[in-house]
């Protein structure tokens, strides 16, 4: 679903969830956006993150973000899922 441009920051982009069976340390995740760039994940609630806007985004810029989701164990060596995301910004401002 397209973003439009005019999202305040904190907007909710999407929510994921993740987990890992393990027990102790070997099943703590933890979970980062490639690039960054205008978004962060928050942690909503256990193994629940939202995609969020944390700066302002300008469609005449970039009309399309591509990020990846990264999420990492505790183990030792530790494993790493990715999932590439693709979030289009809609116009709002344009006849």
């Amino acid at each position: 679903v397209p973003v439009p441009e005019d999202a305040s920051v904190g907007t909710v982009v999407g929510v994921l969830s993740v987990s890992d069976r393990d027990s102790g340390s070997n099943g703590l995740v933890r979970c980062w956006v490639v690039p960054a760039g205008p978004f962060a994940l928050e942690a909503t609630f256990s193994g629940s993150y939202s995609l969020v806007l944390r700066e302002a985004l300008d469609r005449e810029r970039v009309s399309e973000y591509e990020v990846e989701v990264r999420a990492e164990d505790g183990g030792a060596p530790a494993l790493l899922g990715r999932r590439g995301l693709r979030v289009p910004v809609s116009d709002v401002n344009d006849n």
